[in-house]
């Protein structure tokens, strides 16, 4: 089993994130993955910055991502992700189905992320044909759908030609939208926002009537209000799952890496909050749920 910081979700000032990265060069976490992939507007960390702290992660031994946007929205961007396919050295993760033609197009092996909506074997084996290397299954699927899913790739014969990776701590990321949710927060319109977001570094929580944390708001992107948090459902990914992946929140998410590996086997319960966290998805459970 591997260990994976996924991409940095949230906006933060460009010192903050070679802070972390600094650090995460000496995190037990053998795989980083790197780049902007909600929204093009936050512009601190060019392609050249995060490119810098690739290869830097790269030369101390980690295995590097980049990943790209999940919802283009200019032809801009279309531009931006096309640096990032044809940077020569590093795979990418493809947040979107355009990300994978690209990819495919210059021969590039690629991770499909979690944003691309790919829930079967077929997919799987179209996908494999074009370059995949991983695939990040969808956040809100359950360890039963994975455990069938993988049955149908031997049944196609493709089961072992990929790693399958679970996004497995951190708020997941549940939708994009070409609205802004952190500038209407604001009441600022989307193409006046000034990057807002920055305010927020772990996104702005949304309460329900009833005082349940429902949603965080991430920009355009809506993502579960409680964290996701398999660190006691790691036994049962065995020989399933090869890498786990972690959402940062921060630096103390570097020694949440070192918990779940110190609880690989489930040897020890860590107690999961309730009202904060959550693991009902892989459970096949209502998201919200904590299954013990």
């Amino acid at each position: 089993m591997k260990y994976a910081l996924g991409p940095l979700l949230y906006f933060w000032p460009q010192t903050d994130v070679e802070a972390f990265y600094q650090q995460a060069k000496d995190s037990t976490a053998e795989i980083i993955y790197l780049g902007e992939t909600v929204c093009s507007k936050r512009r601190e960390m060019k392609p050249a910055h995060w490119l810098a702290i690739a290869k830097e992660l790269a030369a101390g031994g980690k295995q590097v991502v980049l990943s790209t946007m999940a919802l283009l929205e200019a032809p801009s961007e279309v531009n931006i992700m096309k640096k990032y396919v044809d940077n020569g050295d590093f795979m990418i993760e493809a947040n979107d189905v355009s990300a994978i033609q690209l990819a495919h197009q210059s021969k590039v092996p690629f991770v499909v992320g979690p944003a691309v909506n790919c829930y079967n074997a077929q997919t799987l084996k179209l996908f494999l044909d074009k370059g995949m290397v991983r695939w990040c299954m969808p956040v809100e699927l359950s360890r039963e759908w994975l455990q069938n899913v993988l049955t149908d790739c031997d049944t196609l014969g493709i089961r072992h030609q990929f790693e399958t990776e679970v996004f497995s701590y951190g708020y997941l990321p549940l939708a994009y939208s070409a609205r802004c949710f952190t500038a209407r927060a604001e009441d600022r319109a989307k193409d006046d926002c000034e990057t807002c977001c920055i305010k927020y570094p772990n996104g702005i929580t949304v309460h329900s009537q009833e005082s349940q944390k429902v949603f965080t708001l991430n920009g355009i992107q809506t993502q579960s209000g409680y964290c996701y948090n398999l660190i006691n459902d790691q036994a049962g990914m065995d020989g399933l799952v090869d890498v786990i992946r972690l959402s940062p929140l921060g630096v103390d998410t570097l020694a949440t890496v070192d918990q779940f590996r110190a609880n690989r086997q489930g040897e020890s319960r860590y107690p999961l909050e309730d009202g904060h966290h959550s693991n009902g998805y892989w459970h096949n459970l209502a998201g919200l749920t904590i299954q013990d």
